[in-house]
């Protein structure tokens, strides 16, 4: 007479303890057509319920273990132990080797240094912000692996935050509905980082400060200003700026992202014979001005180092300094006149209306307007396929 086994209870308990797990890790990691699939919502619940699922699959099996297993014949034995095997393998999978906030851990000592101490290349790229006289840097090599640091500037709690997938820095207040909440790394979707809020487990896109599933859907975190810059053009204007300092255990990561705030991805490419081809890796300057996005070619805006435009009604002045990655942008009205600028033929900025001279910080220096500021405006450096995704109604502008 033939042992009744009941083969179901193992394979429906496999599936349950292995196959919710693998899908989640799939959507929220940089696999082949993850990312270009629109399931944020089915990533955010699966997140909930996998252990239900995990906690059914080793009931299931334990309970086959106990009950059938013995009745098993012997290859049929080795070929269950080895699926079991097989799961505990997945589970590293799934729970570590990609998990995002193991594979890119926080810094676990955040150190500053004042410029006199400062290990850091001037050359490197930082984001840099400034409350009530305080002045803080935070490199892109160490920001791009860590995904964010969570600090203060003075008084001022920052959420500093970098995704090198769709090269997006933003600083937000880590604020909400009064309360200053930790975050952690989730994954990512559309090529962009996803954080997670502990108090209400909000999941929040990291290029827009949107929350895409969870309690405060729709709501933003409040964006903070900041620069990015190279380390010398930032300490230019803030002196007594403090530089966070490389954690010495995460030097290999960090060595992973050599030159990428230097190079763009298609300088890397052989195959690409015209460099000013736009491509999905593109660097553009973008603004957002009265809730119009435009974005600029970044090559191309270097060759002309600054650029009149106008969106809708406000005139705008874009600049790349001379060390090629320090970038502005600015309201080019003064006193209710639009000026229009220009590089003189020493390399200094005037306006054509009262010749009066300008630095790349839109300060006047010198001539009628001496001691009159423009006003910033916030603009981003981005891969062209992050910034039209997020801002599908963007303008675009190529010389």
């Amino acid at each position: 007479m033939k042992k009744q086994t009941n083969p179901w209870l193992f394979w429906i308990g496999i599936i349950f303890l292995v196959i919710p797990s693998l899908v989640h890790a799939y959507l929220l990691m940089p696999f082949p057509g993850s990312q270009d699939l629109n399931a944020i919502t089915v990533s955010f619940y699966l997140e909930k319920v996998v252990w239900i699922f995990r906690v059914a699959g080793v009931f299931m099996i334990v309970r086959y273990m106990i009950k059938y297993f013995a009745k098993n014949t012997r290859a049929n034995k080795i070929i269950k132990v080895t699926v079991m095997v097989i799961c505990v393998g997945s589970f590293y999978f799934t729970d570590m080797a990609y998990k995002a906030s193991t594979m890119f851990e926080e810094p676990h000592t955040i150190k500053f240094a004042a410029a006199a101490d400062n290990k850091v290349p001037l050359g490197f790229v930082v984001i840099g912000v400034v409350d009530n006289g305080v002045a803080k840097a935070y490199p892109l090599v160490y920001l791009g692996y860590h995904h964010k640091v969570q600090d203060n500037v003075g008084k001022l709690p920052v959420l500093v935050t970098y995704c090198t997938m769709c090269r997006t820095g933003r600083v937000y207040s880590p604020i909400i509905n009064g309360k200053r909440q930790n975050f952690r790394l989730v994954g990512a979707r559309h090529y962009n980082a996803i954080i997670e809020d502990e108090g209400t487990k909000t999941w929040w896109y990291q290029a827009t400060g949107v929350a895409a599933a969870g309690q405060l859907k729709g709501q933003h975190l409040k964006e903070l200003p900041y620069e990015q810059s190279t380390l010398a053009s930032w300490l230019a204007k803030h002196p007594d700026s403090q530089i966070l300092q490389p954690d010495e255990l995460f030097a290999n990561d960090y060595n992973d992202l050599k030159n990428y705030d230097r190079l763009q991805s298609v300088d890397k490419d052989s195959t690409i014979k015209n460099k000013d081809t736009l491509a999905r890796k593109s660097w553009v300057l973008s603004v957002i001005v009265h809730g119009q996005a435009k974005a600029y070619d970044w090559r191309h805006l270097f060759k002309k180092q600054l650029l009149n435009d106008r969106i809708a009604v406000t005139p705008v002045l874009l600049t790349i300094e001379p060390d090629s990655l320090t970038h502005h942008a600015f309201n080019s009205m003064v006193n209710g006149k639009t000026l229009h600028f220009k590089l003189d033929t020493a390399g200094n900025i005037t306006d054509q209306e009262t010749a009066s001279v300008w630095d790349w910080e839109g300060l006047s220096t010198a001539g009628t307007l001496k001691g009159s500021q423009l006003a910033k405006i916030q603009a981003y450096q981005e891969y062209w396929h992050s910034w039209k995704h997020f801002h599908p109604n963007t303008l675009f502008w190529k010389e």
